[in-house]
């Protein structure tokens, strides 16, 4: 839906409205300057070739060097497998790790690519509703009662999370992940809003399990998004059974995304910068939405989301969004997209462009609820 959010916000434009895009999930910031230098003297040699299945391994090496660097955890980088973004790394991990007619648990609000790719692949997502009472986490409990209705073999998860921002704490995800091992479930974690936390620091499954998998890419936080990459860290057994995939779906990762991506890391400077835009940002509607109109929404621990609880003014968040697009021309995603169970209460908000975007969208929403 949020691709058919987007068609109708070009259409504004197109007839000269000036549209505020909070639809998607995409930085309006550009690649760190690093990463486009690089890119600038790889194509300026004028040779790009194939490289490893796995990825290049000065990527892969530099991959596991940022585990050592922000979480201070040891990865071997034959572990590290290079990704066309999360979207191949989803591919891939549920391919290597399930079966067709497999059940796979994942949340709900989620990624809607979550089930839909699990469901292209023959697999059953069961979605398990989260709640304020464990602030939209999964735990343990959950994940063990829905296995006992009928056996799961994995279970997928994502913090900072899309749609709602949430974050699970240390001990959240260390409880999760040992009901997982215990009953014989695979953890997927999907950190690709890692660098993006606010409430606490985040922390990768990858420090409390080498069985759990872990995805992340650099179209987040790196401000990478069409260049399509992203990583993996996969348990030692996965190593080969992807390579294998890997070989045969997408032969390599563009060379040219992989060179901009190793580079991409010595722009930290910049990529922090943006962070404490998006903090600026996450403060404005904090702070201007309850005035708007808009007071209940989940906590915004981490990513560029608010989730907005809109069932004051509607039951159908499709129809509201809708109608704030063409009356206000502020775009945002309605929650269906993202829970089938509750999502017609719910309004996504991404906060990802400039703090005058922001304090616009507010004074619009505000004039039009008023």
């Amino acid at each position: 839906m949020v691709m058919d959010v987007m068609a109708a916000a070009e259409r504004i434009e197109a007839a000269g409205g000036h549209v505020i895009h909070m639809e998607v999930g995409q930085p309006a910031a550009p690649a760190p300057r690093p990463a486009l230098e690089a890119a600038h003297r790889a194509l300026d040699e004028g040779r790009i070739d194939y490289t490893s299945a796995l990825g290049m391994p000065s990527l892969r090496e530099r991959i596991a060097r940022h585990y050592r660097d922000a979480y201070g955890c040891s990865v071997d980088a034959g572990r590290i497998v290079v990704t066309t973004g999360s979207s191949g790394a989803f591919i891939l991990a549920f391919l290597a790790m399930f079966e067709p007619g497999d059940r796979v648990a994942v949340t709900v609000p989620g990624y809607p690519p979550y089930r839909h790719i699990l469901t292209a692949l023959g697999c059953e997502p069961v979605l398990i509703a989260t709640s304020s009472e464990t602030r939209h986490a999964l735990t343990g409990e959950a994940l063990l009662a829905a296995h006992h209705k009928a056996p799961l073999k994995g279970v997928l998860v994502g913090s900072p999370a899309n749609p709602t921002g949430t974050m699970m704490s240390r001990e959240a995800l260390t409880q999760l992940i040992a009901a997982a091992d215990g009953a014989g479930i695979r953890f997927i974690s999907d950190e690709i809003y890692h660098g993006l936390d606010y409430a606490f620091p985040a922390v990768t499954a990858a420090v409390l399990s080498r069985d759990a998998l872990v995805i992340n890419s650099f179209s987040k936080y790196f401000c990478m998004t069409g260049w399509r990459v992203g990583w993996m860290v996969v348990p030692e057994p996965l190593v080969r059974p992807i390579e294998r995939l890997q070989q045969n779906l997408a032969i390599s990762v563009p060379t040219l995304s992989q060179i901009a991506a190793e580079a991409a890391f010595e722009g930290a400077g910049e990529m922090e910068a943006i962070k404490r835009g998006y903090l600026e940002n996450r403060r404005i509607l904090i702070e201007g939405l309850p005035r708007a109109g808009l007071s209940k929404f989940l906590p915004a621990d981490g990513a560029f989301y608010l989730y907005a609880d809109v069932s004051d003014f509607t039951a159908d968040s499709f129809e509201f969004a809708k109608k704030m697009l063409e009356q206000t021309h502020v775009a945002a995603t309605p929650g269906v997209d993202f829970d089938p169970y509750h999502g017609r209460h719910f309004l996504r908000l991404s906060y990802a462009r400039s703090a005058e975007d922001m304090h616009e969208a507010v004074a619009r929403i505000a004039r039009w609820l008023g």
